[in-house]
């Protein structure tokens, strides 16, 4: 019975990954989620439902649209495949129940911000806000301490905006102090000052090796966002044993 709970957990995955698609397209064009079908971004024209199937449709055309034949970006089919992933990991991590409710949905969001990011260099308000609510009341209710939540953002939140006072917005923008903000509320303090290590960790390794290879200068700009939300989602799922080995060290 799991195994088929874990089935289903992934497939919705890969469900809300293709809407998730939807969220990131129209939210750059300022246009909304309900403003009519999925239209191919070259020739306009509305795709029908089995253009829809997520990373199946992807396949079948050959990566290219059914109509002009212009290539799909392959942003849809791993952002699909990334949100079935994680939400089978998650499922493995929390079970059936309502801890794996809120995880699927700090996932989705998180999803979306690293892409968002990562294509545009930006973490818009209109998804770090209202996340960040529901990350507040829905630990709250949870059990989670509201006083580790409360730190957390503001550890977080505050860590990124001394950097942005220090460097008057040269090194890090707005977005990311408000994404600090929200994975603080979605991780408490602990856990979030653990995110931010293992951000910093990766992001360092990937700036090396830019670096290394000429493949950016020291000016290049890097969406920092991404480390972060990678990051975050890495502690929701293995933040128990991170912190643990952490202080291990420090014993």
């Amino acid at each position: 019975m799991e195994a088929v709970i874990a089935a289903l957990v992934s497939v919705a995955g890969l469900v809300v990954g293709s809407f998730l698609n939807v969220v990131i397209l129209r939210a750059r064009t300022k246009t909304s989620v309900a403003d009519g079908r999925s239209k191919c971004m070259s020739c306009q024209n509305a795709l029908a439902p089995r253009d829809l199937v997520p990373v199946v449709s992807f396949l079948a055309l050959r990566g290219k649209c059914r109509s002009c034949k212009v290539p799909i970006s392959i942003q849809y089919p791993l952002v699909e495949l990334s949100a079935g992933l994680l939400f089978f990991l998650a499922f493995l991590h929390d079970g059936f129940g309502l801890m794996l409710v809120r995880d699927l949905a700090f996932v989705s969001a998180l999803i979306v911000i690293f892409v968002f990011d990562l294509r545009y260099m930006e973490i818009p308000d209109q998804f770090t806000m209202p996340a960040m609510v529901f990350a507040l009341f829905a630990n709250v209710y949870l059990g989670a301490d509201l006083v580790s939540l409360g730190l957390g953002a503001i550890v977080a939140g505050g860590f990124f905006l001394a950097q942005y006072v220090l460097s008057k917005g040269k090194w890090i923008g707005g977005g990311d102090i408000r994404l600090g903000a929200l994975m603080g509320l979605m991780l408490g303090l602990s856990h979030v000052v653990a995110a931010l290590f293992v951000a910093y960790v990766v992001g360092a390794s990937y700036a090396a090796w830019l670096l290394a290879t000429k493949k950016a200068n020291a000016n290049s700009q890097v969406p920092f966002g991404t480390f972060l939300t990678v990051a975050t989602v890495v502690v929701m799922l293995v933040g128990d044993q991170i912190v643990g080995w952490y202080l291990g060290l420090m014993g």
